[in-house]
């Protein structure tokens, strides 16, 4: 499965235009994770309210950076970093050379949210890449991970209701980022109430329903804690606390 692409996701350069520029230090003081660690790292984009605009995986390229994300929102997350940029000197675009490839048990890194979810990595597109995306789908829903817009909802979900803290998707110690503060008070609360969880679809929600995937027959919903069954909760997901906290 070497050469299993996910057609759905689309890969951004972010390249320095100087060589006194930093990419590391452009994306550390706006994405949830600590560009100053381990890449590959999963990361989110948030509002000043600590809500997901975006998630992503970022990767390194020597001095340029490279973020997997979201085909269908490449462009408008393309839009939004070079708002952030101002008058910075670094490169923003999307590259159409390469790809995003995933796989069981091939060639890759393994997944930095969970390593069941496989194995990944960027590489030229070629003429005869098969199609991977609803292998990946079937196989990401069944570990309970969810991830991209119509999942996340656009500035719907808080960040570590996205269950970013146990997915190795935000760090309480790397100072300040866009929509920090209210993430990190919650933490030290541990005041996460509700979760994105992935349920059969006979059991979904309509009320609380964030996507509906009937050829898998699941969903994902945006339940209240205390209303999580404990045979729908993940394994990589302890509730106990946070149920407690009201």
């Amino acid at each position: 499965m070497s050469n299993a692409r996910l057609h759905d996701r689309a890969v951004i350069r972010l390249s320095p235009q100087d060589p006194t520029e930093s990419v590391a230090s452009f994306l550390q003081g706006l994405v949830t994770s600590d560009m100053a660690g381990p890449l590959p790292v999963w990361a989110g984009l948030l509002s000043p309210q600590g809500k997901a605009l975006f998630d992503f995986i970022v990767w390194g390229d020597g001095a340029d950076w490279l973020i997997d994300c979201e085909a269908a929102v490449a462009d408008a997350l393309v839009r939004r970093l070079s708002l952030y940029r101002l008058r910075r000197k670094i490169a923003i675009a999307r590259d159409p050379s390469l790809g995003v490839f995933w796989n069981l048990d091939g060639a890759g890194t393994p997944d930095p949210r969970l390593p069941a979810l496989g194995l990944r990595q960027l590489a030229a597109i070629g003429p005869n890449d098969a199609p991977a995306d609803a292998a990946w789908r079937a196989h990401r829903l069944s570990l309970g991970v969810t991830e991209g817009i119509a999942e996340l909802g656009s500035d719907q979900t808080l960040w570590l209701e996205a269950n970013a803290a146990e997915l190795n998707g935000v760090s309480f110690t790397k100072g300040c980022y866009v929509g920090q503060e209210n993430t990190a008070r919650m933490n030290w609360r541990q005041k996460v109430n509700r979760r994105l969880i992935v349920v059969p679809l006979e059991r979904s929600d309509l009320t609380r329903q964030r996507a509906a995937y009937p050829e898998f027959d699941l969903a994902v919903d945006h339940l209240r804690v205390e209303a999580i069954p404990d045979d729908l909760r993940p394994s990589w997901l302890p509730l106990t606390d946070n149920s407690a906290a009201e």
